[in-house]
């Protein structure tokens, strides 16, 4: 029985919520998951489950698991997964709704079952169309595919384009949840910029996310100069183009965000300013829902709203000066706040709440007689532009509500889309399965964890639509290498996979939230989806200007593992695309001629690649990964009998020493070393940390050196190197190899944290917050944790 666990959020109970949960399974534990069940005391909770990965022998490694909980209000709660329940046999089974798909025409027909209100509530999407929905009925209304309008492109040359869509894909199904996907195309002319467009459903519950990801497939950059969907209220609705003024106790407050004084008292003009939900409450005697009742709100701390009557257009924008001037105290991966837009008469309603919209601005939300807007970019506000093979995906829900439903429940539904309930599990469940990297300590440090949580927070953010879930360096924009603009990290080193990897140590639910905004980053434009070189497409761009300008592609920049992480904690598929994507760009890499000769490229070249290839193979036994692991091997081998060691090319006359390099070799080896022990393998790792050791080491110091020339051998802090000296004492079990290391980790473990604070600035199309780039912790973290786990059980550490 594996125990699931909630932490106390919101105040509310929460009735047959939709959660989802990975969990790490040992090997031949779990053959059969149709046995699998979750239960809530003695309740047998609806289920749906895939496996997301196989050990070896076929059982399962990581299972996905779906359920319907009920959460309690201002409580936590703890749940059982039981891995061979019988599918609950033995337990109360809840009768809930169910998800069905299936065929309709030319499309396919999604029903969700009835809601509290006994209404059903379902749609249907069509094949080739040029609208989202081919029909959707909720709460006794049926809404036709001409009030499903967009999202409609406008680009910076004025293109109009036109939607089409190809054919529909059932994603995953089952009585929980539901997703569809489609690909399609904007056009204008000759002009084809892509998308791929996801619907996902849930039992009983009267709402979809609609997920757009725009792809630009073009040859030049896209100014997405707007990015429209629109929801008609009636079949016949006309909306007004654009952001609507807004007139508020006679004052023009053009763009729906600035700062509104003298507010009308109830009954006085079209437009009344709630600064919270209660104002808010006690303003509903101001607005008929016999005529169309519309409103817009953000919420920093509580929810700021405009409440318009008898169709009065409202709207919210956010933009880079509105976010300039609002203190927020969030971690925004979690949580800034919400974004929404409501309009609702005397049948029902409809609400849009736009996902971490403040975080990916410019947005903007309008709701008015004709229904509402959900401005993905809207026209005039700060400006996109999208490099080529770059894509972006953007979410928002709507919430069909009947026309009596609480302006409460609304908002309250509105917040949890953006901060959902997290299950977790024990980090001694993650520890047991053997499926992670032991980064598990049998006794805690303080000094230790507290230093391991401040490095994975103290990373700045970066606001904005292209640029969240990423973070620059200053090193690398003061050096030049963004010629003149913020050079972004492009997740080096793996950032998603460090913050998993603490996430599973801790159980803290903000690292895997950092995992989910990072990977979401990763994917779209830190990954080359089109380009007219096909040897960059699938590739990871190296950190650079403008996260893709004049950037390059090299196997020591391309990694997988926290992709694979982030698939296996949500379910998403792109993940697992994303990392074959790149590890087929890999392997394209290696047959070009940098590494064709030993010694031309440095270890951390090769090193990343087979650590790469090598989590590919873990993750999918497909033995196509092996295929050049073998070589790359070889020519460590090579490389050490050429050269006595694994040097660096670096002057046009040096082959130098550089630790963390040797280091990444030292851990990639280890970790093929993991799935196919080798005496031989074991042996050339011990010789490569023994020359570490003798020659790059400074005893008198207490730390290593940068690198092998009088130029560049500065004290190192380079925190790779604990890793190969732990990996060492592994192998050998002799402590000789965690000596050098203790200064190096004591003064590790006790300088300050880099801030993840200061000064907000705007920089081209992002607002920064902070200056510490998220290479910090990517770099340390595997280091740090495995180091510790070496001295404790050595003994050379004390608590």
């Amino acid at each position: 029985m594996v125990d699931i666990f909630f932490d106390k959020l919101y105040r509310y109970d929460r009735i047959q919520e939709p959660c989802y949960i990975g969990i790490p399974v040992k090997e031949g534990e779990l053959a059969d998951i149709n046995k699998v069940a979750v239960y809530q005391g003695e309740k047998s909770l609806p289920v749906q489950t895939k496996v997301t990965s196989r050990h070896k022998d076929g059982t399962v490694r990581f299972l996905f698991v779906r359920f319907l909980a009920d959460l309690p209000g201002n409580k936590g709660a703890v749940l059982q997964c039981d891995l061979h329940g019988e599918n609950g046999a033995g337990k109360e089974k809840i009768n809930s709704s169910k998800v069905e798909v299936t065929a309709k025409g030319d499309g396919i027909l999604v029903n969700t079952g009835c809601g509290e209100d006994g209404q059903a509530f379902s749609f249907v999407v069509s094949n080739n169309g040029s609208h989202i929905f081919e029909q959707l009925h909720a709460h006794g209304r049926s809404y036709d595919k001409k009030q499903f309008v967009g999202p409609l492109l406008q680009d910076g040359e004025g293109r109009s384009y036109e939607v089409r869509l190809g054919k529909w894909q059932v994603v995953e199904q089952g009585p929980v949840c539901a997703i569809l996907k489609t690909k399609g195309s904007n056009v204008a002319g000759e002009v084809h910029v892509d998308f791929e467009l996801k619907l996902t459903a849930w039992a009983g519950k009267p709402w979809v996310e609609v997920s757009y990801r725009i792809i630009n497939t073009t040859d030049n950059p896209l100014h997405v100069a707007s990015l429209v969907f629109r929801l008609l209220r009636t079949p016949d609705a006309v909306q007004m183009e654009g952001i609507a003024p807004m007139v508020v106790s006679g004052k023009l407050d053009s763009t729906g965000c600035g700062d509104v004084l003298d507010e009308p008292e109830f009954g006085d003009g079209p437009i009344y300013h709630a600064r919270s939900i209660g104002e808010l409450k006690q303003a509903e005697g101001f607005v008929d829902v016999n005529n169309v009742r519309t409103c817009v709100g953000s919420s920093n701390y509580k929810t700021d709203f405009y409440l318009g009557r008898d169709g009065a257009a409202v709207s919210k924008t956010v933009d880079a000066k509105w976010l300039l001037k609002e203190a927020n105290e969030h971690f925004a991966e979690v949580m800034y706040g919400t974004f929404m837009a409501d309009c609702t008469d005397s049948e029902c309603g409809v609400c849009a709440t736009v996902f971490q919209a403040q975080q990916n601005y410019p947005k903007a939300v309008q709701a008015e007689a004709g229904g509402l807007a959900v401005m993905l970019v809207p026209e005039g506000v700060d400006r996109v532009e999208m490099q080529m093979g770059m894509s972006r995906e953007q979410k928002f829900l709507l919430h069909f509500h009947t026309a009596e439903e609480d302006f409460v429940d609304i908002e309250d539904r509105s917040l949890i889309y953006q901060m959902p309930d997290r299950p977790y599990l024990a980090p001694e469940v993650h520890k047991d399965s053997g499926v992670w990297l032991d980064v598990f300590a049998d006794k805690l440090d303080i000094d230790v964890e507290q230093s391991l949580v401040g490095r994975g927070d103290g990373h700045c953010r970066a606001y904005g639509m292209l640029n969240f879930g990423d973070s620059y360096d200053s090193g690398y924009t003061a050096q030049g290498r963004g010629g003149g603009d913020l050079v972004w990290c492009n997740n080096e080193y793996d950032y998603p996979h460090a913050c998993a990897l603490l996430y599973v140590r801790t159980g803290i639910r903000r690292f895997l939230d950092y995992n989910i905004a990072s990977c979401s980053h990763w994917m779209d434009v830190d990954v080359c989806h089109y380009h007219t070189n096909p040897l960059y497409v699938g590739g990871q761009w190296e950190h650079t200007g403008g996260h893709c300008k004049n950037g390059v592609m090299v196997c020591s920049h391309e990694w997988v593992e926290g992709l694979l992480d982030y698939y296996h904690f949500t379910g998403d598929e792109r993940g697992l695309e994303t990392a074959l994507g790149i590890g087929d760009n890999v392997l394209r890499l290696l047959n070009t001629p940098l590494y064709a000769k030993v010694g031309e490229a440095n270890a951390r070249e090769t090193g990343w690649a087979l650590r790469t290839l090598t989590a590919l193979y873990v993750e999918t036994r497909d033995e196509k990964w092996l295929v050049k692991c073998g070589p790359i091997l070889n020519d460590f081998k090579v490389w050490e009998e050429q050269y006595g060691y694994w040097l660096a090319p670096y002057t046009d006359n040096t082959l130098v020493r550089v630790g963390f390099m040797i280091s990444i070799a030292v851990g990639s080896v280890m970790r093929y070393y993991r799935e196919f022990p080798n005496p031989e393998l074991k042996a050339m790792m011990l010789r490569a940390v023994d020359d570490l050791i003798e020659n790059c080491y400074m005893e008198k110091l207490g730390c290593f050196y940068y690198k092998e020339l009088p130029s560049l051998n500065r004290l190192g802090n380079n925190l790779l190197l604990l890793e190969a000296l732990a990996i060492a004492y592994e192998l050998s079990g002799d402590e000789k190899y965690l000596k050098p290391g203790i200064e190096t980790f004591k003064k590790a473990i006790h300088s300050p944290n880099p801030g993840a604070v200061g000064g907000k600035k705007i920089v081209n199309d992002a607002v920064v917050v902070g200056t510490a780039s998220s290479k910090g912790f990517a770099q340390s973290m595997i280091p740090l944790a495995t180091y510790y786990r070496a001295i404790s059980e050595s003994g050379l550490w004390q608590s």
